[in-house]
Parts: C-alpha cells; structure tokens; sequence
C-alpha cells in the first residue's frame, strides 16, 4: 500500500499513483544530437548530475522554450487520417523569437490543445520536430484533468489572484492528488526536455505557473543548466502565499532557476519576501541587479513586463478596412461615444465591475444617456467551475437591468459581445473606441490598453488615407491592480471595486480635452512601441547569459531529496574534510594549533541548551592537555561563561567576545586586546539600541563587557531586517567619531572596539606560538559564521607573513556547505565532534595531566 505521507514525490511523480492507472510504456522521442558520439539511455528516477567530460563542439547556442501548450495549431485532416499543423501566430511564445539572436535555434517543449490517440504519438512527435522543431508532452487524460482543470486551475490560479479558499464552496479544499498530478505532469514534461536537450550548449526557458517544479527535475539532471523561469501571473503576497500547503516545495523549485522573471517590481518583492519568511533568504541589489544567495549560487531576478508584437497588430491595421470595415462599425456607432472592454471570462477580470460603473455613469452624468456607448467583448473562458457560472450570470442580468433602464430607440448603453473575436475584429473597434476601460481586480499583465494605443495610433503617415491623418489621442481607465498600470503614466487609474470612482473615471476619460488626450496618448505610444515583446525576450535572455557566465568555472553538488534537492556551487577547491586525511596529518605533525569556534560549530544553533555536553568537554579536554597542542575556543560569548564551561579543561586557551578578553589556560590571568578601554560609546549607542529594540516586537540587546549586539532572530523576519538596516546607519551616523565598528550578522547588529575580531586573536595565537619556538606545522581552524571567516583570511597573509611556515598544514573548514575563504566544511556540529573525537584518540596526553587514559578527569 502506498505511504500517504508522500516523502519523496519526485519518485512518486512518475504518474504511477493507484488515483491515476497505469498509462502504457511509449517509444522514446529520438535525441537531437548535436554532438558526436553516443549518449546512453537515462534512467528517469536517478538524481545523478549528467555532465559532459569532452568540450561540445557546438557554436550556435540553441534554446529550449517549455510552456504548458505549444505556440502551433493542430486541427484533423478532412478524411480523418491524421493531423494538419500550423503556427499559431498569437501564441506568445513564437512572437519572442524576434528578440533571440538571429543565428539561434530555437526548440519548443509543451502539449497540444487536441487530444491525440496513442498510437499516432510517435508519427506526430517526429513530425512537430522535423517540421517545427516541437516537442509534444503528451499528458494521460487523469493526468491531464487533475494537473490543469484541477491544481492549475482550482488552486494555483485563484490563489495568485487572492482568492482563499474560505469554504469548501468557495474555491475547494486542497486535494493532495491534485498536486500530485500536477508533479507527474511536470516530470512528464522533464523527460520530453531531457529527450532533446544538451546540457553544456543549451539555454532552457520556463514559461508560467503551469511549470513551477519543473526546474528541480531539470536541476537534478544537469546541475549546470542554463535555465530561466518567467512568471506571466502574478505572484502573491506572502500572507496569501503562506496558505499554500506546498509552499515551500514550489519555492525552493523555483530556485533551482538561475533567473525568474516577473512583469512587475510588486509580484517580485512578494516573491522575496516568500523566500525571506519561509526560507531565511535575504536579497541583495548590485549594480542594479536583483540577486538571492541560494547555497552558493546567485539566482537573479528579472522585473520586465511583456509587451505586443508591433509587426502583427501593425499588419492587422492595414487589413482592417477590408475584412471588418471600420466605416461600417462608425456608421453603426455615428454620434455615439464608444468606451471598449475587452476581456476574458473570469472571476478577476472585473467585467461586472464595470457594468455597474457604467451604470452608475449614467445616473450621475444624465448627458451621457443615449450618447455613451459601452462595447464589452468577452472571450471564452478557459476554466470551468461554479464561480463562473455565477458571474456570468451576474453579467447578463447587469446588461439586461441596464439597457431596460437607459436604452432608447436605436440606442442600447451596453453592447454584449460574447463569443470568440479575431484579432482584425478586435482591432476594428479599438480603432473607433475613444477609451477602453479594464477594471480586473487582479491580473498578471493585460495587453488590451498595449493593443489599443497602437490601433489608435494607426500605421505610419505614408500608409495611412486623408481621412485618417492627423493627431492621435486615446484614453485609458486601467485598474490599479493589473501589471500594466505602472507602465501607463498617462491612464486614469482606477481601484475598481470603487464603483463611484470608477465611474467618475470613465466620465472625465471621454470628457477630456482632446489635446490632453494626445499627450498622453503620445507619452503611452512612445512606450508601447519601445518595449514590445521583443524588448523584453531579448532582454530576459541577456540577463540570462549574464547570471550564468560563471557556471562551467564552478563545482556543483546535488544534494537533497524530493523537493528538498538544490545545487550547491563552490570554489573548485572546496571539498569535504577527510577524516583520514587530517589524523594522519596529525599524527605526523609536532607542534599544532587547533582554534574552535563555539556556537553553531561544536554547539548547534538550534540547541537552546547552550551548556557544552560532558563529551564535548572531555574531547577539548584530552586535546588541549597533548603538550604538542595548542587549543583555543575563540567564541563572541562573554568570558564568564565560557570560563565556566569550560573550567575542566586546564589547559584550554579561550579568547572571548572575539578576542578582546583571552587566556592562555585556566592558571594565566585574562588580559584585554582591545586596542583602548574607554567605553563612552555605549552611551551614545545603547539609547539608540534600546530605541529600535521598544519599536521592534522581539527584538533584544545583549550586554557584553566589550560590545552592546541587538538580536532579531525572534522578530518578524521582514521588519526586523528592515530595521536592522536602519539601525546599522544610524549607529555608523552617530559613532562616526568613536573607535568602534558596526557590523551586521545574523540576525544581529553589534557594535564593538575597532581591532577586535577573531582574526586578529588568530594572529595572536600563531605569533605567540612562534616567539616560544613553537612554530605551527599543523593548523586547524574551524567555525561557522562571519566573523570566522577573519579567521580563515589571516591564515595565508601569516604564511606570506613568516608567522607561519610555508609547509604548515592547513585545514580552514566551514561548518556547511556554503561560500567561504575556507578550503574544507563539514556537514554540521556533529560531523565536527566527530572529528575532533578522531583527533582525540590520536593525541597523546602530557602524562602530568590530571586527564585519564580514556579522557576522564
């Protein structure tokens, strides 16, 4: 029976689920060589990282476009044999071509809208390849159904769009085998990648929400993918996001990209401070570039909104006297103001929304009645569900109240156009509309006011008759929350649960000067026209080359399970401490210098007991009492504690508050490092700490001898960062003229004496130990944080130095897989412990020591 706890999904995607049925084996869809040789056949369930060992001899970038559809059209034969194919020209994902580079290959990856027999999957797979170069994914009908009717469409969508599922009637419950669709779906659409791809030479571009894990079983694959991610919805806040159950899984899937792109700067500060609440990731900005730090990898984010195909609309404008006679349409709306809508049938577009302002419009401005004209067009839906069947009716008992009310003899206030309408058709009546109005409550982009501005506009002078010569104005009343609306300086924004307003709107947007009208007509054009969807896939894809130059100069490990799986990158040189390796070092070795950090190195984090246990303080103990050693715990605590700790081991050096108190061993007295004593500094800062600390819900600061450090960790992650780095410029302000440093760490701001840290207490050490001709041949120095890294940097500048020999033994190790100036890590404190116990049974106590033979005192 099949575990309901689902612990690794990713084994479980493979669409084998008792929910689901067992779909049959199907002939592989040949690989795209592009490179000699043979490449063996995959095994899908492996992590294994599949890298090339021999240079590719491939010039010409290729790049792989997955979506959830493919951009072509497919319709059955007259005599029902077989499959008729061809680009869909409004597809999106075939207008961004124009903004690759010429010479590039483009692949597409994505389903078909039809339903296709199993037996003419292969014959229709070779042929998309061979004569569009598509790859089909071809999903089992119960896949098919839970993965986009279901968790697409029942649970991703409305949840993007802010819309919880209060009640089992009010947007579902969370039904587990939906996203367990949803990850078979996703996988399904990995093998059809993995079938084509090469992973040194191709780029791989993910196309929207329907794909959001898809990049772990690329990841997984190929650590050294070139691979971006472009959201075409929006993306929620963190307090909407949070109620996902899955959260967390969609997120660190996301982050298996190497860019994720979003049409606003709104959609990507929620995305980061997802990643911030629920993952303890902080961004940073350089040079203008969004960048998150993910286990040594820098994921870039891209904020560019969409824009339209300028060559198809333009091409449309001339065609639209003849096929939609524009005349025609003026005659039928002569001496009438037109506003437009034009929108698809959804719950968050707002459709009835604006009825009602239209309404409302009437009432208010009596002038308008059997004068303004309110042309709705409404696209098919795409989804389904109870919801929508509300609204609609809810539209059409708007339409009908309305123009029973204001509709006159040959004049009816709102035109209903429900059905499917062409692009020249479209294009008709943006030609005649003097606004269009776009009232959605929440929506990814919408190109409607993009396509209206260039219809409005017209084609160049030379191309366009007398008649319609002369300035261009349009309007525009666009709700604020659509990704289009900060890119519209120049529109009426509207919040359009606001009925009045909204009408208000609508009413100054057809009654402004028509000079007004032309500047910011003028102003949206300019934009329109610059940043059209080859802007911003030419723009996407530089930033994509950017974020990945650096990826063949890296070493990459996959670690991980299930949706836990992410790819570190270190320096070549950065590897895991052998224990073998460093004992027989150290048996070899004479005199040693063994420095250890203490929280979160031989004491874990998380642990609220911070008391070091009996066999921690036994291991310290029989290393520091071998005469050949020299054992520092070098910890920011303050010295009484870590004097009480650690009062069993007699021969123990400890240097505390970084260094500014150190003793060489329990018999020697603490002498101060600090390079002055006067401490007035703390009278100019605590105010300021204790200021941030009443204003800040969880917050607290420490007293230490030496330094004042304020603590967030308990704070809300989002504030306390935010006031962390307010509280850093303040402080720097105010002790500008004192001799201290203000540093930030983790989840804290401490302010200390200037030549304080552990790497000057490091130094200390070494050049003590060679002035008593004990020059270190072994050194092993180990911590976890920031502050260890001065200890990490000072050990070359002592070997170039002469403190230290060029033949000492080195081993600078981190705690964790992470960037670091050290050369080794280990996984965690106790894979540390482990090793200093490996050290231990190797050392020879001094024989004069109170230490027993088996480290007892």
């Amino acid at each position: 029976m099949m575990s309901r706890s689902y612990t690794n999904l990713l084994d479980l995607a493979s669409g084998n689920f008792p929910v689901m049925g067992q779909t049959r084996e199907k002939k592989r869809l040949p690989r795209v060589m592009t490179v000699p040789g043979v490449i063996s056949e995959l095994d899908d369930d492996q992590a294994n990282s599949v890298t090339s060992d021999v240079p590719s001899s491939v010039i010409q970038d290729r790049i792989i476009i997955v979506a959830n559809q493919l951009p072509v059209k497919a319709k059955r034969r007259p005599d029902n044999k077989g499959w008729s194919f061809s680009w869909d020209d409004d597809s999106l994902l075939l207008q961004l071509k124009d903004g690759l580079p010429e010479e590039m290959e483009v692949l597409y990856v994505g389903s078909l809208k039809v339903d296709v027999d199993p037996n003419e999957q292969d014959d229709v797979s070779q042929l998309l390849l061979d004569r569009f170069k598509c790859v089909p994914a071809f999903l089992p009908p119960d896949i098919l159904t839970k993965f986009y009717h279901g968790f697409c469409k029942q649970h991703l969508w409305p949840l993007f769009h802010y819309m919880l599922p209060f009640s089992a009637n009010h947007g579902g419950r969370f039904d587990r085998s939906l996203w367990e669709a949803y990850v078979a779906a996703n996988k399904i659409f990995s093998q059809r990648v993995i079938e084509v791809i090469n992973p040194e030479d191709d780029f791989v571009w993910i196309h929207d929400y329907h794909l959001m894990v898809l990049p772990t079983f690329l990841r997984r694959r190929f650590n050294r993918l070139r691979m971006g991610f472009f959201l075409h919805s929006p993306f929620p806040s963190s307090e909407i996001y949070r109620t996902l159950p899955v959260r967390e899984e969609i997120l660190k899937a996301l982050l298996n990209s190497d860019l994720i792109g979003f049409h606003t700067f709104d959609y990507a500060r929620h995305f980061l401070s997802c990643c911030s609440r629920m993952l303890g990731l902080e961004y940073q900005s350089k040079r203008g570039y969004i960048g998150l730090e993910y286990y040594g990898r820098t994921i870039g984010i891209k904020i560019m909104p969409v824009g339209i195909h300028m060559a198809q609309i333009e091409s449309v404008l001339r065609l639209a006297d003849k096929e939609w006679r524009v005349g025609e349409l003026k005659q039928q709306f002569e001496g009438k103001t037109v506003l437009l809508g034009v929108d698809d049938m959804d719950v968050f577009k707002g459709i009835n929304l604006k009825l009602l302002a239209m309404e409302q419009m009437l009432k208010q401005h009596p002038k308008w009645q059997g004068r303004a004209v309110l042309v709705q067009i409404t696209n098919p839906a795409r989804g389904r569900g109870k919801d929508l069947e509300e609204i609609q009716a809810e539209i059409q008992a708007s339409c009908k109240r309305i123009n029973e009310t204001f509709g006159q003899p040959g004049y009816e206030p709102i035109v209903f156009i429900d059905r499917p309408v062409s692009l020249s058709e479209r294009v008709a009546y943006y030609t005649i509309a003097e606004c269009v109005v776009v009232t959605a409550v929440r929506d990814g982009m919408n190109l409607t006011p993009y396509e209206y501005i260039v219809c409005r506009q017209g084609v160049s002078e030379s191309e366009s008759s007398s008649e319609s010569s002369g300035p261009k104005k349009s309007m525009l009343v666009v709700s604020e929350f659509i990704g289009c609306s900060p890119s519209l300086s120049g529109a009426i924004r509207v919040n359009p649960w606001n009925i009045e307003s909204t009408a208000e709107a609508m009413n100054e947007a057809i009654s402004m000067a028509d000079a007004e009208k032309q500047l910011r007509h003028e102003k949206h054009y300019r934009y329109v026209s610059s940043h059209d969807v080859a802007f911003w896939s030419r723009s996407f894809f530089q930033d994509m080359e950017r974020t990945c130059k650096d990826h063949f100069r890296r070493r990459c490990w996959g670690i991980g399970l299930s949706f836990g799986f992410r790819v570190v990158a270190l320096d070549p040189n950065f590897r895991k401490l052998s224990m073998d390796h460093i004992v027989s070092v150290y048996l070899r070795s004479k005199n040693r210098a063994i420095l250890l950090d203490y929280d979160g190195t031989v004491m874990p984090q998380t642990s609220h007991n911070k008391t070091p246990s009996s066999e921690v303080i036994s291991i310290i103990n029989i290393l520091s009492s071998d005469i050949r050693n020299t054992v520092f715990v070098v910890s920011g605590r303050g010295k009484d504690s870590l004097g009480k700790w650690f009062s069993p081991c007699k021969k123990l050096g400890i240097a505390a508050e970084h260094g500014y108190h150190l003793r060489w061993s329990t018999d020697e007295e603490w002498e101060t490092c600090g390079q002055t004593s006067e401490f007035g500094w703390k009278e100019i800062a605590e105010p300021v700490m204790k200021l941030y600390t009443e204003a800040t819900d969880g917050s607290n600061i420490e007293y230490k001898e030496s330094a004042l450090v304020w603590h967030h960790r308990d704070a809300d992650p989002g504030f306390g960062s935010s006031q962390a780095k307010e509280m850093l410029d303040h402080l720097e302000s105010v002790l500008a003229n004192e001799p201290v440093s203000v540093k930030s760490g983790q989840y804290i701001v401490e302010v200390k004496p200037q030549g304080v840290s552990k790497g000057v207490v490091a130094e200390k050490i070494f050049t003590t130990m060679a002035e008593r001709g004990k020059q270190a041949d072994f050194v092993l120095c180990i911590g976890d944080d920031r502050s260890d890294e001065e200890m990490f940097e000072i050990i070359s500048s002592a070997i170039s130095s002469g403190i230290l020999s060029s033949n000492t033994s080195v081993f600078a190790c981190t705690v964790g897989q992470k960037p670091s100036k050290a050369k080794y890590y280990l996984d965690d404190p106790a894979e540390v412990v482990s090793m200093l116990e490996a050290l231990a049974e190797a050392s020879d106590p001094d024989p004069f020591s109170d230490v027993d033979s088996d480290g007892s005192l």
